[in-house]
């Protein structure tokens, strides 16, 4: 195979700050406290900015900064909010170069994936939410649908920016206010935000950030004066926030772990199907809550599509997440690595056979192979627990309905994948299959006029389209 040459993107048109505050009634702040985090490039391991972290007071300072901002901002003709969200869909898109390549350096996701992928989406929802802002009467929520008042939302380090922009986006479209805390590790695309609100003229308060770690969170969905709270994140905080506001009059949407099931039958077109499984986990080192990470192929298929699997990954290029070559960048933390390394070591000790194409790992940063797994049962932890990294576990079925049983065989349910020619046994799975979005022939494709969430422990309510404005809505 031949090689590519180098084609690394320039960091150069981003401006990183030595040092970043709290944004707040529309300013720079300084907490209150003296806690400060260190972000790094987890390809390098290179501090890029330090970050303040926010104690209860300051968090007390955005909540009632977005509480005083609520009357006017609520009260403004939805014609109105909508031009302040075309404005802001308008700037990412002027500055999607510079956001992908802060995105990439703060989370370690290949430039193409940044570039190509998240900005895109986050300035499609952006402009998707400004056309509902005066439209809320004929959404199906009744003829006067009202805003809930301040929202506390808290967002994951795997897609930074376009997590943002899927809670952001609804929130002030239906008239609310919002403070948002980002993820400890990837602060910076969200920071970069707060200033092109301010470029965006919006009014103060209606967006604050705060950053830091989960104390920061818990204090804000705890706040008394937040009335929605909204959190993507792992099952485990999940279960800890829905217990806090279990009984208070809080509205709560969660959206958690998954552990797909791509489910690919025998007369599914095979190299179509490798890529879909190739997107379906390895996309992102697989820190996709959607992700793939089960593949459920029929054995009379199951060596022929093996072969032709091991043969694409090993044409995947592992390395520089800033050259435009790279199909998988680094893994985000030390502390993620360390989890990956860990389920991938109990696969192995329970029996299940582990294989990694021949690629060389850079001596810095945080680095984990394209890893896939035979001869998985689904009583082991790799096929029942969420590794969240670029870990594929691969059983076999031989009947539709045992490939029904095997994908709902799981406490989780956000997505499932189908690999059929057939409409009529692709119709027939996905009515079966527990997961709140089943791909048909693809996987991992988003829209943000459709709606995205699961069943179970993989959390409740909708994001995305028409459904993703009543989590926001007094309906």
């Amino acid at each position: 195979m031949f090689e590519y040459a180098p084609a690394p993107e320039s960091r150069d048109i981003v401006d990183i700050r030595p040092s970043y505050g709290l944004f707040i009634n529309g300013e720079w702040v300084e907490p209150q406290g003296e806690e400060r985090h260190k972000t790094v490039n987890p390809a390098t391991e290179e501090v890029l900015a330090e970050v303040a972290w926010a104690g209860e007071a300051d968090v007390d300072r955005a909540v009632q900064a977005a509480a005083k901002a609520f009357p006017v901002w609520s009260a403004m003709p939805g014609a109105e909010r909508a031009k302040y969200l075309f404005r802001i869909a308008r700037i990412i898109q002027e500055r999607a170069r510079e956001l992908a390549v802060l995105e990439t350096l703060d989370n370690g996701k290949p430039i193409r994936e940044s570039r190509d992928v998240d900005l895109p989406l986050v300035a499609a929802h952006f402009f998707y939410y400004a056309g509902w802002a005066d439209k809320l009467s004929y959404a199906g929520f009744g003829p006067d649908p009202r805003p809930l008042g301040v929202a506390g939302q808290v967002i994951p380090w795997n897609f930074p920016l376009l997590m943002l922009a899927w809670k952001i986006a609804p929130a002030l479209a239906c008239g609310n206010t919002v403070v948002l805390k980002p993820a400890e590790t990837t602060p910076l695309t969200a920071l970069a935000f707060a200033e092109i609100c301010r470029q965006a003229d919006l009014p103060p308060g209606v967006v604050n950030i705060v950053t830091g770690a989960g104390g920061t969170g818990a204090a804000l969905v705890n706040h008394p004066g937040v009335d929605k709270v909204a959190f993507t994140g792992s099952t485990e905080v999940g279960r800890l926030i829905a217990r806090s506001l279990a009984g208070t009059r809080k509205k709560l949407t969660l959206e958690l772990g998954g552990k797909a099931a791509n489910i690919v039958f025998e007369d599914a077109p095979l190299d179509q199907a490798v890529e879909g499984i190739v997107n379906g986990i390895f996309f992102n080192q697989g820190h996709v809550c959607c992700a793939g990470s089960r593949l459920l192929v029929q054995e009379s298929v199951a060596a022929d599509l093996l072969e032709a699997l091991k043969r694409r990954l090993g044409t995947l290029r592992l390395g520089d997440p800033l050259d435009k070559n790279t199909d998988i960048g680094a893994i985000n933390s030390a502390e993620q690595l360390a989890k990956i390394r860990e389920l991938s070591e109990a696969g192995e000790a329970e029996g299940a056979e582990r294989w990694s194409p021949a690629c060389s790992i850079p001596d810095r940063g945080y680095w984990f192979p394209p890893t896939l797994f035979t001869g998985v049962a689904q009583s082991h932890r790799i096929a029942r627990e969420e590794i969240f990294g670029p870990v594929l576990s691969v059983l076999t079925f031989r009947t539709p309905a045992e490939a029904v049983e095997k994908a709902n065989n799981t406490p989780y349910g956000l997505s499932a994948g189908v690999w059929t020619e057939k409409g009529s046994r692709m119709l027939w799975m996905a009515s079966r299959l527990r997961a709140g979005v089943v791909w048909s022939n693809t996987f991992n494709r988003f829209d943000p006029t459709s709606p995205f969430g699961g069943y179970k422990e993989s959390g409740y309510g909708r994001e995305g389209g028409r459904h993703g404005l009543e989590a926001y809505l007094a309906v």
